[in-house]
């Protein structure tokens, strides 16, 4: 059996897309479902969230082999900059009903919360620390080859 490629030599911040989350419509409130079903890109594994960022402080900083990750802004707002080694992007998540789905071998970033703002994850991998890919040099050098 041939080994895996790795994302980091293919992928491209093209791939990473947005995702409109279908919203319900109350008298008394709106709600979203996420479910692993049609509307999602691939099926998650694990959720968790990310709240209570100091002003000015990052979080992310990473890139991974295998998970795919689904961010939604469920609260407040925060800037997701994609980086794919050639090119990067910045996306603005503000809407509980929109979500960025990020592939592997997406550099990522997140930065400028608004406060009070929560980041909700959904994961395509339960946590494995041999998944990621922390040191952005290290990064660069899995995106060298890759084709602009």
């Amino acid at each position: 059996m041939a080994d895996p490629i790795d994302p980091h030599t293919t992928s491209r911040i093209a791939d990473c897309t947005l995702v409109k989350l279908a919203r319900h419509h109350h008298e008394n409130g709106n709600l979203t479902v996420l479910e692993n079903c049609t509307q999602m890109p691939v099926e998650f594994v694990r959720v968790f969230y990310i709240y209570d960022v100091p002003a000015g402080a990052d979080r992310g900083g990473h890139s991974h082999y295998r998970c795919h990750q689904l961010l939604v802004a469920i609260s407040g707002s925060f800037d997701v900059t994609l980086d794919d080694g050639h090119q990067t992007r910045t996306v603005t998540l503000n809407r509980p009903f929109q979500a960025l789905h990020i592939t592997p071998g997406i550099w990522r970033t997140m930065q400028n919360f608004s406060s009070g703002s929560v980041c909700l994850v959904l994961a395509s991998e339960h946590f494995d620390e041999s998944d990621y890919v922390r040191q952005y040099e290290d990064f660069l050098q899995l995106t060298a080859n890759k084709r602009p």
